[in-house]
């Protein structure tokens, strides 16, 4: 049982951050496109439409959570995607660019250093163990999704079982 709840943490606490990143951009995508094009990993041509894209991803992950629907399937786009974004975080740090990374709104040139990357990799690696905890335990307490559900009561063969 304590699975479960664990897992509802996970989910919930994934769903929370999802939602929160994704509705931050949304509120000011003028500033999300600065963010995006601040990592000067893509061409300009598909700086807006990334910038554009990625907070509906990050809302409709943050939703499909939040009602725990395709629970693993959506933890496994989580975790891919957090691991895209520790990849690009290393790789501005590496390139000696000095930006906050927009994750959270916001995002562009900025007075940053060493530590402040590590802290942006290890919050994101935080991220990505709640993503692969959800990956590995799916069920958990108050999901809609039929392999993500999980129920209170616990049956002496279930018991057993896990």
């Amino acid at each position: 049982m304590w699975i479960k709840v664990v897992s509802l943490l996970a989910r919930l606490s994934l769903a929370v951050v999802w939602l929160v990143s994704g509705a931050l951009k949304v509120a000011d995508p003028a500033q999300t496109i600065i963010a995006v094009r601040a990592y000067q990993l893509l061409p300009e041509d598909l700086v807006r439409p990334v910038a554009n894209t990625l907070p509906f991803l990050e809302i409709a992950l943050g939703l499909l959570l939040l009602i725990g629907l395709a629970v693993r399937a959506t933890a496994a786009v989580s975790a891919a995607l957090l691991l895209v974004l520790i990849a690009v975080i290393v790789s501005v740090w590496a390139r000696g660019l000095s930006i906050d990374c927009g994750c959270f709104g916001g995002g562009g040139a900025a007075d940053v250093n060493g530590w402040d990357y590590t802290k942006e990799i290890l919050r994101d690696v935080g991220f990505l163990a709640l993503a692969v905890w959800l990956i590995v335990f799916p069920r958990s307490l108050f999901a809609l999704g039929l392999g993500s559900s999980a129920t209170f009561s616990v049956t002496p063969q279930q018991a057993v079982a896990e």
